[in-house]
């Protein structure tokens, strides 16, 4: 693609009009006229005959795998082939979606005449998370006597993956993340003797007779022993709820002026760093994604590999216009999981129908397993005389939607506990810390 430059556009504006003046005053000069005006049309012609395949030899390539994360400035790495014949200057673009802040649209690149290749870095901040195709570069250099700009595309395969930004979060908890060794390090006390079997041993006096392993006993002739340890390797599985309930905005504590975030942004930057904490206590991490079906499974692992993975099921999910569908959700999880595992929900019980569905659903669960469902807290849900004095008469109707709210939510949470599951809100701005707290609770008791 050819278009007219700016300098064409001036040289037009300064021939064209005085040679039409001059041609019309004084009609004898015409011919003369008219003979500059073709010399001005052929020059440019030739100029755009021989600039056509201009842009024939660029090349652009862009790293495999461009990785960035969310509201956190990243550097796009982007490599210019300079082909046969050479250029000197280029101009080059992208066709970047709209979550993206960019410095300019547009970059102008000097380039190397002694060198095939390249590299310019392109500042970008990322305003959503997601993948984002680039399909192709804009290219534009002008034409050998600029009168002409030479465009082209260039097509492209490549991706931007925008990631949860774990950074403010993980700040809060950078205790727990800290790899000093054995400095520093506290015994934390466990309660109970474990139930995972080490090994047999002689009886002992004093022993229960619950622990003697009588095949064993019957085989060597002598009394033996089971002798247990505390449990190291369990199973911790983030169920995360992504139906309409979690587009919910809440505002972001302590900036008055950061753009406001969705509930499910929360929900998977606490999963993510239970992931991470979880891998540093030795325990088996996985995933399940829900609205009205089931999006996403990871088994439980460990390891850089399966974080990643576990990250790339959630830098995508977005929150759905519908209705979550709790009982194929309890259906799927009693099929998937055998063995007893803790599972933390994270969802939104706000509408009283979906909190009776809820918990329906989830006491098939707790029977087999470990099962803590948390929420966050909604804005002004609190006993009527909790909060500081009325200041005017219509902040009583608020006052007591959130007192019969309040009252429904406890009505659930005591419920849930009947059933043997733990219920609990959660502040938005200390979510990550307190579900994490809650999975170290669950460890020092040994629940698992």
């Amino acid at each position: 693609m050819i278009v007219p430059s700016r300098k064409l556009i001036w040289w037009f504006a300064w021939l064209a009009v005085p040679l039409a003046l001059v041609a019309g005053l004084a009609p004898e000069q015409t011919g003369f006229c008219a003979a500059c005006a073709v010399v001005f049309v052929a020059v440019a012609v030739m100029d755009l005959a021989l600039s056509t395949n201009r842009l024939k030899g660029i090349g652009v390539r862009l790293q495999d795998r461009i990785r960035l994360a969310k509201d956190r400035q990243g550097d796009l790495s982007v490599t210019l082939i300079n082909g046969v014949p050479r250029l000197n200057t280029i101009r080059i673009g992208f066709p970047l979606p709209r979550e993206f802040s960019v410095p300019t649209e547009s970059q102008t690149v000097n380039l190397p005449k002694d060198a095939d290749e390249s590299t310019i870095s392109w500042s970008l901040t990322p305003s959503r998370r997601g993948c984002y195709p680039v399909p192709f570069a804009c290219l534009e250099t002008p034409s050998r006597i600029k009168l002409w700009s030479v465009r082209r595309r260039v097509p492209l395969d490549a991706n931007i993956h925008v990631y949860p930004n774990l950074l403010t979060d993980r700040k809060a908890l950078a205790g727990l993340f800290l790899n000093r060794g054995t400095l520093g390090i506290h015994a934390r006390r466990q309660v109970g003797q474990g139930r995972e079997f080490e090994k047999l041993r002689d009886y002992m006096p004093g022993d229960s007779y619950e622990d003697i392993h009588w095949k064993a006993t019957a085989k060597r002739g002598r009394p033996m022993t089971k002798q247990y340890q505390i449990e190291r390797t369990q199973e911790v599985y983030v169920v995360i709820d992504a139906a309409r309930l979690t587009a919910r905005e809440l505002a972001i504590q302590g900036e008055p002026s950061a753009r406001p975030e969705s509930l499910l942004e929360y929900f998977i930057r606490a999963a993510l760093l239970l992931g991470l904490l979880a891998e540093r206590q030795g325990d088996l991490f996985g995933l399940c994604t829900f609205s009205d079906s089931v999006h996403s499974f990871v088994r439980a692992r460990n390891g850089k590999a399966h974080f990643d993975c576990c990250r790339d099921a959630l830098y995508t999910l977005h929150p759905r216009q519908v209705n979550p569908d709790y009982q194929e959700m309890a259906a799927f999880i009693r099929l998937r999981l055998r063995r007893r595992a803790l599972l933390v929900f994270l969802t939104d019980l706000d509408d009283p129908v979906l909190a009776e569905s809820f918990a329906d659903a989830v006491g098939l669960l707790a029977r087999q397993h470990v099962v803590l469902v948390n929420m966050v807290r909604p804005a002004h849900v609190a006993p009527v005389f909790s909060d500081s004095p009325v200041e005017a008469p219509e902040d009583i109707y608020g006052r007591l939607a959130g007192h019969f709210q309040w009252r429904g939510l406890r009505e659930l949470g005591q419920r849930l506990r009947r059933e043997g599951v733990g219920f609990s809100m959660l502040e938005h701005g200390r979510l990550s810390a307190q579900l994490v707290s809650q999975y170290m609770d669950v460890k020092q008791r040994q629940v698992l």
